[in-house]
């Protein structure tokens, strides 16, 4: 038994080599598996710290999100011009419904879409809707346009990762997937009462 003991650390330490080996070549295999192509570049496969953190076998422990989470507060670029919602709600659905955009054959990443379908129901007369995020089906008339709700939801869409580090949702301005305008649009489609999904 004392023999079983004393090995059970050897094996630990064998284990946890082999992982690193086996993280080592996947990195390198992704690294030579593909090649920079147009707007596409090999920086999207370099992880920061936060996605490291959160596709790690076990999930951060509490203080690990709370640091990780201010840490990406911090990144939020507010309107310089107080101007939150201030966008077309109509454009606003043409990128909430288009996943289209950041591909190999785009000329720019400045006419990318949201994919927001993909996870939520927003407008309900829209066919096909995702269920792996919240419904955002009467989204201003549900929680109101308060200041507090407006900045959120604002902070939500420029990254998601502030309110949780491990989220699923994409972090649409810190990533460069959607420009400041594109998520203003996105904030009318949510808080304008014209807009369907406050029908």
């Amino acid at each position: 038994m004392k023999k079983i003991l004393m090995l059970a650390p050897l094996a630990l330490c064998a284990g946890a080599a082999l992982a690193a080996d086996l993280d080592a070549k996947v990195a390198e295999m992704m690294k030579t598996s593909f090649k920079a192509n147009g707007i596409a570049s090999l920086d999207r496969q370099v992880q920061d710290e936060i996605q490291k953190a959160c596709s790690s076998p076990n999930d951060p422990d509490a203080a690990t999100m709370k640091r990780l989470e201010e840490a990406q507060l911090a990144t939020i670029q507010w309107p310089a011009d107080g101007n939150y919602t201030g966008g077309d709600w109509k454009e606003g659905a043409k990128i909430a419904i288009s996943g289209r955009g950041l591909t190999w054959t785009d000329a720019s990443p400045d006419n990318n879409g949201g994919g927001c379908y993909n996870c939520h129901a927003m407008d309900p007369a829209e066919v096909s809707a995702g269920t792996i995020g919240p419904s955002l089906v009467g989204y201003a008339k549900l929680r109101g346009s308060s200041e507090e709700v407006v900045k959120y939801t604002w902070g939500k869409l420029w990254n998601a990762k502030a309110y949780n580090a491990c989220s699923n949702m994409p972090r649409n301005g810190y990533g460069k997937i959607l420009t400041e305008a594109q998520i203003r649009h996105v904030m009318a489609y949510l808080f304008d009462p014209a807009s369907p999904v406050n029908k």
